[in-house]
């Protein structure tokens, strides 16, 4: 997916470079015409400047000044939404055929048009110029507020982090690399394996957590994954532990009894921070 979203910024800053160059060489056939040609040119759309055409025959050294004056009031374009909006229309629905959120596609478009719109581009810098604009809209997009998680965790004891995600999308592995990220930290940590479902969850939330060292709060297959976590915050709480991690299996928003599930999970164990695990591939999914 990201190889082709690579290759959709890359037609679409090249297209919008094409337009700006087609601008620059009609500027060029301008200048090279001849004087009747834009003295024709001046009738048509500058009738404030008449006068100075008369000037030509008397001095031929205003034809210059002239010249640029004409290229400045008829030919002298810069990038207009009307020039780019077609070619991002486009792209917008290139977008939206690689399962990019709408509301995320629609303002990569709307932002770059604001970026380019009116935006005077030299010759040979179109393409970075209409990079730079992609850049500069997908780290606004990307750009989400900050947890300071650590922080956080200080001001509560146990602090309760429950992972929620689809089937396989690596819930079990990320708790175990946040519980070793916070053991580095200096906090203490226990693992709820409330992943009740799974065939072998439970032991491989365990292999996890003895190569980090780390307790793990357990019932049998089939337990009710809500009580598991309550076990296990009750376990923080008598032994003073910083932070309980939970796992929790994996479900699809379309299972209704499955979300219901996770709703009962999140009101008796009022987690601290829920947090979303999910891969590149989700898509709209997410």
């Amino acid at each position: 997916m990201f190889d082709f979203l690579k290759k959709k910024f890359k037609e679409i800053a090249e297209r919008i470079a094409g337009k700006q160059r087609e601008i620059e060489e009609e500027k060029e056939k301008v200048l090279k015409r001849p004087e009747s040609i834009i003295e024709e040119r001046i009738e048509e759309k500058i009738p404030e400047i008449k006068e100075e055409v008369k000037e030509i025959r008397k001095d031929k050294s205003l034809f210059s000044k002239l010249k640029e004056k004409i290229v400045k009031k008829v030919l002298e374009k810069k990038l207009t939404r009307e020039d780019i909006e077609p070619l991002l229309t486009n792209f917008e629905v290139d977008l939206l055929e690689a399962d990019v959120a709408y509301e995320v596609a629609n303002k990569i478009k709307e932002d770059l048009i604001k970026e380019l719109d009116g935006k005077e581009v030299k010759r040979g810098k179109e393409k970075e110029v209409v990079i730079e604009a992609i850049r500069k809209s997908l780290e606004e997009i990307l750009d989400l507020p900050k947890i300071d998680l650590e922080g956080e965790i200080k001001k509560k004891k146990p602090y309760l982090i429950v992972f929620f995600g689809f089937n396989g999308s690596g819930k079990t592995t990320t708790i175990a690399k946040i519980a070793k990220f916070l053991m580095d930290k200096g906090f203490s940590c226990v693992l709820a394996a409330g992943d009740t479902f799974r065939a072998a969850s439970i032991e491989q939330l365990e292999e996890h957590a003895k190569r980090i060292g780390a307790p793990v709060i357990k019932q049998k297959y089939g337990a009710d994954p809500a009580a598991v976590i309550f076990d296990a915050k009750k376990y923080a709480e008598a032994r003073k532990i910083d932070v309980v991690l939970a796992d929790t299996a994996g479900r699809s928003y379309t299972n209704e009894n499955l979300m219901e599930e996770l709703k009962k999970i999140v009101r008796v164990n009022k987690p601290d921070l829920k947090v979303l695990v999910i891969d590149s591939l989700t898509g709209n999914d997410a």
